[in-house]
């Protein structure tokens, strides 16, 4: 699919916070000088072509009683590392999920953060985890302080 200008600043505009209102295209529409149906008849399209995967609310979970999260880096056999992936990425509290080459000074190849109420909650889910894909070796990286946290910015 070929993006013109109009679609680069469609795709600029949900880059950033929506305002919160109604109608949150209409400002962009106006702005574009379209309706508000092509804007949004143009985000399908971007969507059905693969241009934009996804489109969604990012939720800062220190604000919503999320206050910890860990990165749980997991030692896999590789020929279950897609399966176990998969089985992880299920849970509700799990937000990223990762199969990355394992380097001998870091031999984790599969790497998920989980988010819960404390630490020690966290440590309790992960536990379950690990019984439930049986996969015993893995280490707890919790978060001290963020320190930057943006989303890609394309245009």
């Amino acid at each position: 699919m070929a993006l013109d200008e109009v679609d680069k600043r469609i795709i600029a505009y949900l880059q950033g916070d929506l305002p919160l209102v109604s109608r949150p295209f209409a400002p962009l529409a106006q702005e574009l000088g379209i309706s508000e149906a092509e804007v949004v008849r143009r985000m399908r399209a971007m969507a059905e072509q693969g241009v934009m995967r996804r489109f969604g609310a990012t939720l800062r979970h220190q604000r919503s009683g999320f206050a910890a999260n860990v990165m749980v880096a997991w030692r896999v056999p590789e020929e279950r590392a897609d399966q176990v992936g998969q089985r992880l990425a299920r849970y509700r509290r799990v937000t990223h999920c990762y199969h990355r080459k394992a380097d001998r000074r870091f031999p984790y190849n599969l790497f998920s953060m989980v988010h819960g109420r404390s630490e020690q909650e966290c440590r309790e889910l992960v536990a379950r985890m690990a019984a439930e894909v049986g996969v015993e070796d893995y280490t707890l990286l919790f978060s001290r302080q963020e320190l930057k946290k943006t989303s890609m910015q394309y245009y």
